[in-house]
């Protein structure tokens, strides 16, 4: 019989990429509301929607559909929260900055005593804890001694493959696409200064993938600093505009070459997508930071193992001007991903968490003490007064009218 898993939440599509991969458990994905997704019911892809922006609707939910399912995993802090409220065990999945800089940190200014403390008893509360990589594994650890390190993620191997039809470029010279959010986070300042350093002939697409409060295509709305490394942009970047991501891959394919992250030193989603589509990846790695996977450490062969410009630059032209350096790049790249992120691979992992979990915490309500329940309580008595404080935030998101509906009682 298939365990039955309750989703809360999905910032990086990878519990919805196990929910369409994994084979010996059924998924549920509930989700907050996303603008242009239809508003009340389940989408064509099988995640369900939350249709309210009020947490005291969404806990109801929750509770209301609990007992169908054997286990919880929720994505933080949105998730967590929900599940934390509705008196559910539940797994915290971190893939991002989340656990980098926690709301409960000393130096996080944004929430006070009180909210510190109800984001820490989330994560005190959790069943279990699980990062990927030592970029996020890492601060974890130091909050959670019992975490579980999952180098494997999901790549979704239908989108991303050799064999899709490519884009037909207008390419004039050799084009490597940079198909990642822009930004000094990526290392773009590096990209910049290696370009400026090349000898060979070529041309970089970046998309317009801009984000400040919102994602945005326009350049008048960016950051100074965002606005500065535009100006200061080689001739040889043109930028276009953003991708559908179901597109994607069919760009990778038709691209020469994948200008990928300078900056943290590890592969995100572009990178290992771009690497199943046999595509040469220029991808920053630091050898200090290997992957774990069954239990023995990998460097990834993504070059160049340092970020110096001048390093970049070399690389970059030797993806340019040589077939079979770039021909074996994109073959050792591809062995790799293989190893940490086919679809079957990950789903094999997951289940094997899911069935040790499970016999530890065989029933789903958790066990509620004085100080849960009133927690809890206070939370959702004064939800009111943060619907006052992003009201403006959320009506410039969402459009007033869209914005009353979704918090209406």
């Amino acid at each position: 019989m298939k365990l039955k898993i309750l989703a809360i939440g999905d910032s990086t599509s990878n519990i919805y990429l196990m929910k369409k991969f994994a084979r010996n458990v059924e998924v549920h994905l509930i989700d907050f509301p996303k603008k242009g997704v239809d508003k009340t019911t389940t989408g064509k892809d099988g995640i369900e929607y939350f249709d309210s922006l009020l947490i005291s609707k969404q806990v109801e939910r929750i509770k209301k559909i609990k007992d169908k399912y054997d286990l919880c995993i929720a994505v933080p802090w949105a998730g967590a929260r929900i599940a934390y409220l509705a008196g559910i065990n539940y797994i915290m999945y971190f893939v991002g900055g989340d656990i980098t800089s926690p709301p409960f940190a000393k130096e996080n200014k944004n929430y006070n005593f009180f909210e510190k403390n109800f984001y820490k008893k989330i994560l005190d509360n959790a069943i279990t804890c699980i990062a990927p990589m030592d970029e996020y594994y890492t601060p974890l650890k130091k909050y959670r001694k019992d975490a579980i390190r999952l180098d494997r993620i999901f790549v979704d191997t239908e989108l991303f493959n050799e064999n899709i039809q490519p884009i037909e470029f207008k390419k004039e010279k050799f084009t490597f696409l940079s198909a990642q959010r822009f930004g000094l986070e990526k290392g773009m300042d590096k990209i910049w200064k290696a370009i400026d350093l090349c000898k060979s002939d070529f041309e970089v697409l970046q998309v317009k993938w801009f984000i400040e409060d919102t994602t945005t295509e326009e350049f008048d709305e960016l950051s100074s600093i965002n606005k500065k490394l535009i100006n200061e942009k080689s001739d040889r970047i043109r930028f276009i505009p953003l991708i559908k991501r179901d597109e994607l891959g069919r760009y990778f394919v038709g691209a020469d070459a994948v200008m990928g992250q300078m900056r943290a030193g590890v592969q995100g989603g572009i990178e290992r997508e771009a690497a199943f589509c046999k595509k040469p990846v220029i991808c920053y790695t630091d050898p200090k930071k290997p992957n774990i996977v069954d239990g023995k450490e990998i460097i990834p062969p993504f070059l160049p193992k340092s970020n110096e410009p001048q390093e970049i630059a070399d690389i970059i032209d030797k993806i340019v001007e040589s077939k079979q350096f770039r021909e074996d790049l994109a073959q050792k790249e591809y062995e790799y991903v293989k190893k940490i992120s086919d679809p079957e691979l990950v789903s094999k992992d997951w289940e094997n968490i899911f069935v040790k979990v499970l016999e530890k915490n065989k029933v789903l309500d958790r066990k509620l003490s004085i100080l849960d329940r009133l927690m809890s309580f206070i939370i959702l008595k004064i939800e009111k007064i943060y619907i006052k404080k992003f009201r403006e935030k959320n009506i410039s998101t969402w459009g007033k009218e869209e914005y009353d509906r979704l918090i209406r009682d």
